[in-house]
């Protein structure tokens, strides 16, 4: 009888001549993230640093839909609810995978095909070499939840060009591949019919080799083209006053973001400007990480998320009562200590 994907570990470790290959492996959850997922590729990547035989790492996903969708909410819920501690070990692990990624002294590629969200950013966007194609979708959703960008997302947005990364962020939208390379996320386009070529040349070739064999020019990013009223709208430390702007700009789409921001998470939305502003300033990953762990707990004992996972995952009724419910009832310096 042949063996479920079910009973398959959940990440794959592979040796495919001198490239290191790392396969999430729960396309039915479009490879969502668990702690034991983590482990493995920890081990793995600790493995192969010291593996002469391996020149450089493949992070890939599963199945048709995405890369990865992100990290373990039902544990987020269920830790917000009963009070308990078990994210904060997941997060810690996480992060630190994420930060191995970025520090790795061998090419990392990541293929960033299909979904890409949250802690599959972190393990994607980190990398050396990051890999988009055609069908990607890379988005940090975390304020429709109640929760803030985590795993770098706010060092990584926090230096896209302009207020980019700023509207990504508190909008919870969505990037495609051209936006991604835009936005910094990203370096390179590879078509989705090129991609089993990519991974049997990365076997033999280098990393930059094999991409710019195999990769073509981007189209033009259309949030790129949004610039001037993005840049103008999201300028300072005042999420309200952002919210002001866009209602005031001129551009159609400026009124559609502002719709968007005040249906997120009023405190998430507060805490996440916060978080770049002051990810923009700090000197490293790691210290940006830190700080990601920082807020990370404390979402825990701030009702948004428990009740954002609730309408988005657990009940999906997509009608979350947010405490407080505008922009205008949140005080930054109730988290003032969170960034100190």
């Amino acid at each position: 009888m042949t063996a479920s994907i079910d009973a398959e570990p959940a990440v794959l470790v592979e040796r495919r001549g001198h490239l290191g290959v790392l396969t999430l492996n729960r396309p039915r959850a479009i490879n969502a993230l668990d702690l034991g997922m983590v482990r493995i590729m920890q081990g793995a990547l600790d493995a192969w640093a010291g593996d002469d035989a391996v020149a450089t790492v493949l992070v890939t996903g599963g199945g048709e839909r995405g890369l990865c969708a992100g990290g373990d909410l039902q544990g987020m819920y269920r830790d917000a609810r009963d009070g308990t501690l078990g994210s904060v070990d997941f997060w810690r692990q996480e992060y630190d995978l994420d930060h191995t990624i970025a520090t790795y002294a061998k090419p990392v590629v990541a293929l960033m095909d299909g979904i890409v969200l949250g802690g599959g950013v972190g393990i994607s966007a980190h990398a050396s070499h990051r890999v988009v194609t055609e069908r990607t979708s890379i988005g940090m959703p975390e304020t429709r939840i109640g929760f803030v960008p985590d795993v770098g997302g706010p060092w990584l947005l926090s230096r896209a060009p302009g207020e980019l990364g700023t509207h990504l962020a508190l909008t919870a939208s969505n990037a495609d591949a051209a936006d991604a390379i835009a936005l910094g996320l990203a370096d390179a386009l590879v078509p989705i019919d090129r991609l089993p070529d990519l991974v049997v040349a990365l076997e033999s070739g280098s990393a930059d080799d094999v991409l710019d064999l195999l990769a073509v020019a981007p189209p033009g990013s259309d949030l790129a083209k949004e610039r001037d009223w993005i840049d103008a709208a999201y300028v300072g430390d005042d999420a309200a006053a952002i919210v002001a702007r866009l209602r005031s700009s001129d551009a159609e789409a400026a009124s559609r973001a502002a719709d968007d921001i005040e249906s997120r998470s009023p405190t998430a939305v507060v805490l996440t400007l916060a978080a770049l502003r002051r990810a923009a300033r700090l000197p490293d990953l790691r210290a940006a990480l830190d700080q990601d762990l920082v807020v990370s707990t404390a979402l825990l004992d701030i009702p948004d998320m428990a009740e954002g996972i609730r309408a988005q995952v657990i009940d999906k009724d997509r009608a979350p009562r947010w405490d407080p419910p505008a922009l205008a009832d949140v005080d930054p310096g109730t988290y003032a200590h969170l960034f100190g």
